[in-house]
This record gives structure tokens, sequence and C-alpha cells, in this order.
């Protein structure tokens, strides 16, 4: 579990860097989830909620685009 939200933090340090706003949205929504989730007792959804976690952190190194305005007509 904390190998995982280790590197969902990694993930989002790369995927937002630069966008501070981005960077501490995504840092709150981590710690969030996984402090809601921290008393969970069953394996069966422990196993689950890692699977999602695993997805999630897929997802942002995936298809998450940054773009960065280089003049005023030109991303």
């Amino acid at each position: 579990v904390l190998k995982l939200f280790k590197l969902l933090h990694r993930t989002r340090q790369e995927v937002f860097k630069n966008d501070t706003r981005a960077l501490e949205a995504a840092r709150q929504k981590i710690n969030e989830e996984f402090r809601s989730k921290q008393d969970e007792t069953s394996e069966e959804k422990i196993d689950e909620l890692l699977k999602i976690a695993s997805d999630v952190e897929v997802i942002l190194r995936t298809s998450v685009v940054q773009a960065v305005h280089t003049d005023s007509d030109k991303i």
C-alpha cells in the first residue's frame, strides 16, 4: 500500500511539474482517498482499492497532457 501511495505521488510530481495548483490538488486528493480507506480490513476490498489506485497511476502517466503557451496563439 505504501509503495503504491509513494508511486502515485511521484507520478503526480512528474505529470503536473511546474503546475502548483494541479500538484496541490492531486496531493490533497491522493492523501484524502488513502486516509478515508485506512481502516479497511477486508482483504478483498483492499485488493480492489489497490487495483483502482494502480489504474489511476497508469491513467495519470499515459493520458494527462500538460500544455504550455509559447506564444499568444501557440501552445
